[in-house]
């Protein structure tokens, strides 16, 4: 064969080779060995991720929840009883995604971010990932900004700072959703957006929670992301890191947020479920070692982020419910060392017709009083000692003793603050009217009244602050300055009330 030959063929195998296109994919593919309870084993996958996106037969989605030796732990996400032993199933190199965004406000979805009710599909333009890393230290701001749930006795005792996480714990049938549904509802025209995660609740009550919102028009800024009692432990677990994904993408927008779990208790007992499954070792009251981890990383994701980073925050509202009073529970415990303080419910206060039922001494707030108004926190700064005194007299008193004209005094003033604080379901109040009303609780204006006339007294300051013109001028400098305004033109205006009595 000549030389010229050679070097044709030479260069048309080069050519060739330049043109080749390699339609050559490279597939982690792993195998079924077990499926049962939401939970599959599956063998072969070596490269798998933790909490990456794995694919079943089906089109059914896993999760890869546990790394062993030989096999991957994945819970499964959806209909779990069409995957048998022997499917086949690939890896995605994808960590598990929801969407977010504005698309999603007015919407009930599930934790996977698919629509639960009836409008139809949800067109979201951005996706995040449910397992990130919570801000930094650096990249944080001061709280100082109030986050207003238009109930008395906690934006006077245990004020909410937006950023803040102040958990709200009591037992069963107490009044804690009522509690973080009012603070959704109090934010209308606030510019904050809620999110509210129900986790392992009725779907009717879900339902009945919704219609609320939509009566009220607060459905227009808020989220509902639901993980029903009838649904699978995956779905429980993934519930409230889906939320707070959901509020991650408005922080960074510069945007206000406020969560609600609802609640952490059923979501520990979730965890607590799918470990067993999956045979980690049980620890104390049967959690995993790393429950405490669990509600950690999920709450120092609620943060409010420096001016730099646009100063946005996320607000988190957890519940836990507790048995029989007990906070020294495990879970209870974990929460309340976690969070920035706790509002307690006492059945005991519930059942004696004194609601919201919130126990004045082992409530409180370790930031939110940064954020408070100045006028709210000059006038509730006396408020919480006399509650405190008032209870140890009341008690005292029961024993009918003799009591001097001082502890009479003292003894009719805090029945009249119980009465202040009292407050209906779903019955918001303003802040100038709160500052305005405790004003004249704690400087002795109401000492001359009945106890009827003081609820009287408070629902006149409340018109009177809108209709009458020193009430408009009071009212103004309050929202205006955010303190406390002359103290003889306040003296002034609650006197002429007084009379109209």
């Amino acid at each position: 064969m000549s030389k010229l030959k050679v070097q044709e063929m030479t260069e048309i195998i080069k050519k060739q080779i330049e043109s080749f296109e390699q339609d050559v994919k490279l597939e982690n593919i792993g195998k079924v060995l077990s499926v049962g309870d939401g939970i599959a084993i599956v063998y072969g996958l070596q490269q798998a991720m933790m909490g990456e996106l794995l694919e079943f037969p089906h089109d059914v989605k896993g999760l890869v929840f546990n790394l062993e030796e030989l096999s991957v732990g994945v819970i499964l996400l959806g209909e779990s009883e069409k995957i048998k032993e022997g499917d086949l199933v690939k890896t995605t190199k994808r960590i598990f995604e929801v969407p977010v965004g504005e698309e999603l406000l007015g919407r009930v979805v599930n934790p996977l971010g698919e629509p639960l009710d009836a409008g139809g599909t949800i067109d979201a333009k951005h996706f995040l990932p449910v397992e990130r890393r919570a801000q930094g230290v650096m990249a944080r701001g001061s709280i100082n900004a109030s986050m207003e749930t238009g109930i008395k006795v906690i934006d006077a005792l245990v004020p909410i700072g937006r950023g803040q996480r102040e958990l709200i714990i009591g037992d069963r049938q107490t009044g804690k959703t009522t509690l973080a549904v009012d603070t959704i509802l109090n934010q209308k025209r606030k510019n904050v957006i809620c999110i509210y995660v129900a986790i392992g609740q009725k779907e009717s009550s879900v339902s009945t929670l919704v219609q609320l919102l939509s009566q009220h028009q607060a459905m227009e800024y808020t989220i509902v992301v639901t993980a029903g009692a009838s649904r699978e432990g995956t779905l429980l677990y993934l519930a409230p890191f889906a939320g707070v994904t959901m509020g991650e993408y408005f922080m960074e927008q510069g945007k206000d947020v406020l969560i609600v779990y609802d609640d952490l208790s059923k979501h520990a007992v979730a965890y607590r479920e799918l470990s067993l499954l999956l045979r980690r070792p049980p620890g104390r009251e049967a959690y995993p070692g790393d429950v405490f981890y669990l509600h950690s990383r999920l709450l120092e994701r609620s943060a409010r982020l420096n001016d730099k980073l646009g100063g946005g925050s996320i607000t988190a509202l957890p519940i836990i419910e507790t048995k029989a009073g007990d906070i020294s529970a495990y879970i209870p415990t974990n929460v309340i060392s976690i969070t920035d303080g706790q509002i307690f419910l006492e059945a005991e206060l519930f059942y004696s017709g004194i609601r919201p039922a919130i126990s004045a001494g082992l409530s409180v707030s370790r930031v939110g009083g940064a954020a408070q108004w100045k006028g709210m926190k000059k006038v509730s700064g006396t408020v919480r000692i006399n509650l405190a005194n008032f209870r140890e007299l009341e008690s005292f008193a029961q024993f009918g003793s003799d009591l001097d004209a001082s502890a009479k005094r003292r003894l009719e003033r805090g029945r009249k603050t119980v009465e202040i604080l009292k407050q209906d379901v779903h019955e918001l109040i303003e802040m100038p009217t709160q500052i305005v009303t405790i004003y004249a609780l704690s400087t002795g204006l109401m000492d001359d009244l009945d106890i009827d006339q003081v609820k009287l007294l408070e629902k006149e300051i409340n018109q009177g602050l809108h209709m009458n013109d020193l009430g408009q001028k009071l009212y103004k400098h309050l929202v205006e300055t955010k303190t406390l305004p002359d103290a003889k033109e306040l003296d002034e205006f609650i006197n002429k009330l007084k009379r109209m009595i």
